[in-house]
């Protein structure tokens, strides 16, 4: 017994001393990624308020630092619009163990940041230039700046690419077309008669009287649309970041931009007519677009994006929908990992 006991010893210890497995270019001391010990922001754990300056005045935009690592820094821009950081949590569980520098952010009207009132400021243009005061705020350049956009956020990504790309190293496009008339077209087209008749009817009965607040309506979207091609669970197993962001999202921002209806933008939504098609193939950085079988936007137009751009790379994640990074998991961070790693090591 005590000769196994001795073994088991002096197998730990020899463990201990094995070198540890590290990714080219990062350095093997997790301690280094792990420590804030000389940041600007080791006082509040990463946390930055940000003075962003808008024509209606300045307002400050939260942000927050999770690791070190001079060469991937990516900006996480979340949906909505309106929408909050809590979505992706998830990375939590995936980036640290691979060195991937990363910050959460909530945009201006958002959760943690300022949320004033003036409509005028949901306006797709001041967004792209309050991208561009945080990226320079917290020194993000062309050498380690990964611009990360999924949904709305992919929509900021790309006509934050299309001005200020020499500032990128890498963009990810996730979950997001490049037309808005196109994504209308595949809702209405595709993902609609996937519905049974009789819950479709219903919800245009709705939708035609533009009775979008009746419980009877969010009922019938989250329970038969949202849990198809949103996040493939029962609303009652959606993961606590979901819930939390759904809590948080501001209507203001959400309706002013995407519209008062669940099933599509409508109304006098600023996004209605938003595309870009025409302007990708000017975007040279490279870029990753993410798609899933069964999202809310074509997978087939998030790998033509790929096709489209200079540089381009499709992942699809065939069990996933709009938050893949949930339904989808593993096979989201695997694409989007090797994304970030590949660009860095000069492999892609």
């Amino acid at each position: 017994m005590k000769h196994f006991i001795f073994l088991l010893f002096l197998s730990i210890l020899l463990g201990c001393n094995q070198p540890p497995v590290t990714t080219p270019g990062v350095s093997d001391d997790c301690s280094n990624y792990l420590s804030s010990v000389g940041q600007e922001d080791q006082f509040t754990g990463g946390v930055k308020m940000i003075d962003i300056n808008t024509p209606k005045g300045k307002f400050k935009v939260w942000t927050k630092r999770v690791g070190n690592n001079p060469k991937m820094k990516v900006l996480l821009l979340h949906g909505g619009p309106g929408m909050t950081h809590e979505i992706y949590e998830c990375f939590d569980g995936y980036f640290p163990q691979e060195q991937i520098e990363y910050y959460y952010y909530d945009q201006l009207g958002s959760y943690y940041s300022d949320q004033p009132k003036d409509l005028s400021l949901w306006d797709l243009p001041r967004f792209v230039e309050e991208v561009e005061q945080v990226r320079q705020a917290l020194n993000l350049d062309k050498d380690n700046f990964y611009l990360y956009g999924q949904s709305w956020g992919g929509i900021l990504a790309m006509e934050y690419a299309l001005k200020y790309q020499q500032h990128l190293k890498g963009l990810v496009i996730s979950n997001m077309v490049a037309s808005i008339p196109d994504y209308m077209k595949y809702s209405d087209e595709v993902l609609a008669p996937k519905l049974p008749p009789e819950i479709l009817k219903e919800i245009m009965t709705y939708e035609n009287r533009e009775d979008y607040g009746n419980p009877r309506y969010l009922e019938l979207v989250v329970k038969h649309y949202y849990s198809r091609h949103v996040i493939r669970m029962p609303e009652e197993e959606w993961p606590d970041p979901i819930k939390r962001g759904f809590k948080h999202l501001n209507p203001e921002v959400y309706v002013t931009m995407q519209g008062p209806s669940e099933f599509g933008i409508k109304g006098d939504a600023t996004l209605k007519n938003w595309d870009v098609k025409d302007k990708l193939p000017s975007i040279e950085v490279p870029t990753l677009t993410i798609g899933a079988t069964h999202d809310t936007m074509d997978p087939k137009h998030m790998e033509w994006i790929a096709k489209t751009v200079k540089n381009g790379r499709f992942h699809l994640c065939p069990n996933g929908s709009h938050l893949c990074q949930f339904d989808d998991q593993k096979n989201f961070f695997t694409g989007l990992i090797k994304f970030i790693k590949d660009v860095n090591e000069g492999k892609f």
